[in-house]
């Protein structure tokens, strides 16, 4: 996120690089500091003829360079972005010759989502020594949270621990989603306030008491009685709580439920460490390692591996949710 800052910094200064080559398995700062150049870098007026959005999938190299190399009319600079640039991978690194020698008076913008620019080709280096270099990687489940707070902090709001763990929980670690959601709050809620798991539940529809956040809990603690409510309520609601993202959450939990028995050091700090967890959740791997030892947490991954098949219609005949979750379930318990 500093770096973000720093680069939106330098273009608010004028200090404006010829190219920026935006790469990475999280699309939602590539949109975000493209978004930025294509609202900021020029004035309106200046937009109709000097600046052109590209797609990927639509053009090759050569053409995005006769762009690039084009004079702007009535205008200090041009701006040319080029979107979806991984549909140019195979050729991506043709680039090498323009950007050895980018045009002074063009801004140049690569978005290339959900890949990664080879650190050992060409390319790599004389973009970094020519333009601006920017890698967006992708946040582990455990580092979302602080994400959250951080963004809301910004905009003059926090969040209860628990609001931000149901966010995750149910929206995963897609930014740009979790965006649109925070948006969402913002607008409703007044400055200063503090975001709760009934703020969440009222405007955005995840329930704070029937989810998956508590049906994980819930199994891990062997409160079978609860755990079937939820799942009763999911089999009841089955569009807001698919069945795949609840054995995928599932089986993330018990495979790191594996990997906490194979541990020597079980310490809060190398447990939240070697799981990638908030050390929130540490208790809750301790507890259901009690209750589920390693060879039953085994069976668990592999039973939970067939329940995913399933979930998909392979070899299920097409089983109801409702079905596929008691199955789940039992076998679980």
């Amino acid at each position: 996120m500093e770096e973000v800052k720093q680069i939106v910094a330098n273009i608010r200064k004028g200090n404006i690089s010829p190219l920026y080559f935006l790469f990475g398995e999280e699309p939602y700062y590539i949109d975000r500091i493209s978004q930025f150049i294509e609202k900021n870098v020029l004035s309106e007026e200046e937009k109709g003829f000097n600046q052109m959005v590209l797609y990927g999938k639509d053009v090759n190299i050569d053409e995005i360079v006769g762009q690039a190399k084009r004079y702007p009319m009535m205008s200090e600079r041009q701006v040319v972005i080029v979107k979806e640039a991984q549909d140019l991978s195979r050729t991506i690194e043709q680039l090498i010759h323009y950007a050895e020698n980018p045009q002074p008076t063009t801004v140049l913008v690569i978005c290339y989502k959900y890949k990664k620019l080879d650190k050992r080709k060409k390319l790599y280096k004389v973009v970094q020594k020519n333009g601006v270099l920017f890698e967006s990687k992708k946040l582990y489940e455990n580092q979302v949270s602080d994400w959250i707070r951080k963004v809301l902090q910004g905009k003059g709001y926090s969040i209860s621990h628990k609001a931000s763990i149901l966010l995750v929980e149910n929206l995963g670690t897609d930014l740009s989603r979790i965006s649109k959601e925070l948006v969402k709050l913002t607008m409703i809620l007044p400055k200063e306030s503090q975001i709760t798991s009934e703020n969440i539940e009222e405007h955005i529809g995840i329930s704070k008491d029937y989810n998956n956040f508590e049906l994980k809990k819930a199994i891990g603690e062997r409160d079978v009685l609860k755990a079937y409510k939820i799942i009763n309520y999911f089999s009841q609601n089955p569009k807001d709580n698919p069945f795949v993202l609840t054995v995928t959450l599932l089986h993330s939990f018990f495979s790191q439920l594996l990997q906490y028995h194979g541990l020597n050091d079980r310490s809060p700090k190398n447990v939240a460490s070697a799981l990638r967890i908030n050390p929130y959740f540490v208790e809750e791997y301790q507890v259901a390692a009690r209750n589920y030892p390693m060879k039953k947490v085994s069976a668990i991954v592999s039973h939970l591996r067939e329940m995913d098949l399933k979930g998909k219609g392979v070899g299920a005949n097409a089983l109801p949710s409702s079905d596929l979750l008691k199955e789940l379930l039992v076998n679980i318990l």
